[in-house]
């Protein structure tokens, strides 16, 4: 199966300049956990996820009604193209322990693929999904979490 095939096409986006209370609503509103920072061509210069407005905006004092979303957004995003097959993009989920990636083609967003996707789809192996989960989970030696 392909990523096409099991991705969410229907991707809201926010821009650099787009406050991290107005990222905020904007999960609210249409219930994801994450927002793609985009630039002006829908490139992908960025992501926010409801984890990053806890830890780098509430955690740390910082107003959300004046912080960027430039000041707060993880830079590092990994991507996958939308003719790859789901078993990379469940690979890309485990080795980065990542939950989200967004679809890119020719530099623009086209979809977002995440856990639920493939958990929600029957097409998707199952033993696969699991395997995802667990090295998404994977604290790597820390068991601060697993208590």
């Amino acid at each position: 199966m392909k990523v096409n095939e099991c991705m969410c096409t229907n991707v809201i986006c926010a821009n650099t300049d787009t406050t991290v209370y107005d990222v905020a609503k904007l999960m609210s509103e249409n219930h994801v956990g994450c927002i793609p920072i985009c630039d002006f061509n829908k490139n992908v210069v960025g992501l926010i996820t409801d984890r990053d407005i806890t830890l780098r905006t509430v955690a740390c004092g910082k107003d959300a009604n004046t912080t960027k979303a430039s000041d707060i957004m993880t830079t590092t995003v990994y991507k996958v193209n939308p003719t790859a097959d789901v078993s990379e993009a469940s690979k890309m989920m485990c080795d980065c322990q990542i939950k989200r990636i967004p679809v890119i083609e020719g530099n623009t967003i086209v979809g977002i693929i995440t856990l639920g996707d493939l958990a929600n789809n029957d097409q998707v192996n199952q033993t696969e999904v699991s395997n995802t989960v667990e090295g998404i989970c994977n604290c790597k030696g820390n068991t601060k979490n697993n208590m």
